[in-house]
C-alpha cells in the first residue's frame, strides 16, 4: 500500500469506530467512503422536503448540494445569502427551526459518538437539537477526536481563529490566529453543545466521510 492507501485506511478505522459508537447512542449514521456518497444520500433524503435550511457550514457548501437541491425545486433557507438585510437573515435562521430538513456540519465528533459544537448566535445547534423533521449532519474524518476536551480544544484552536477570519469579525483570534478566550462583542464562541445520545424527538442523522471536510 502506497502513503495514501495507508492514510485512508486509517482514516476508515476511525470512521468506522465513530459510526458504531453514534449507532449506539441512538443515532443513524452512515460511513461515506468519499464525499459523493454523502451527496446521494442527502439528494435521497431530501426528495420529500419541501424547505431545505442549511447551517452555514463549510463541510455541507463543499459537496455543493445546494444547487441540486436548488434545481430539485426545494425552498432553500440560507441565511448566509449575500444581500440579505439584518432581519432577513433572522426570519430565515428562524424559519431553520422547523424546516422539513436541515443540513449542517459539525465542529468535532467524538470516538465516543460524541457532538460537539460551539455557536455565536445558537441558531445552527438550536436547529440540531429540535424542530426540523429531519437533520443530517456531515463530518469529515478531520472532525474526529478523542474525546470532549479533544474537541473543545479542537474548536477553540483550530476551528474558530479561521472562521472568525472568514466571517469578517473583529477578534484577537483572527488577527493573531490564536483563541484569548476574548470579551469581544462579536465574539463567536459563545453556545458551546453536546450531543451525547440522539434528541429523542428529533430524527438526527451523521454522515461520517473518510475526506477532509470544512475547519
Amino acid at each position: 500500500m502506497n502513503l495514501t492507501e495507508l492514510v485512508n485506511w486509517n482514516y476508515e478505522q476511525k470512521c468506522r469506530k465513530a459510526v458504531q459508537a453514534l449507532e449506539k447512542n441512538g443515532f443513524t449514521a452512515v460511513y461515506c467512503p468519499a464525499k459523493q456518497e454523502a451527496v446521494d444520500y442527502i439528494i435521497k433524503e431530501a426528495e420529500s422536503a419541501q424547505t431545505v435550511g442549511f447551517g452555514g457550514s463549510m463541510s455541507v457548501a463543499g459537496l455543493g448540494v445546494a444547487d441540486k437541491l436548488g434545481e430539485m425545486g426545494k425552498e432553500l433557507l440560507i441565511h448566509g445569502k449575500p444581500g440579505l438585510t439584518p432581519e432577513e437573515a433572522l426570519n430565515i435562521m428562524r424559519r431553520q427551526l422547523t424546516c422539513d430538513l436541515f443540513l449542517t456540519g459539525t465542529n468535532a465528533l467524538t470516538l465516543a459518538g460524541h457532538l460537539v459544537n460551539t455557536d455565536m448566535t445558537g441558531n445552527r445547534v438550536g436547529s440540531m437539537l429540535f424542530g426540523p423533521q429531519k437533520v443530517i449532519v456531515v463530518a469529515g474524518r478531520n472532525k474526529i477526536v478523542a474525546d470532549v476536551h479533544e474537541a473543545v480544544k479542537r474548536i477553540k484552536g483550530y476551528a474558530a481563529p479561521p472562521n472568525a477570519r472568514r466571517l469578517k469579525m473583529d477578534t484577537p483570534c483572527a488577527a493573531t490566529g490564536f483563541c484569548a478566550d476574548c470579551n469581544s462583542p462579536v465574539r463567536i464562541c459563545r453556545i458551546t453543545t453536546i450531543i451525547e445520545r440522539k434528541p429523542r424527538l428529533t430524527d438526527l442523522r451523521v454522515l461520517v466521510v473518510n475526506e477532509d471536510m470544512g475547519l
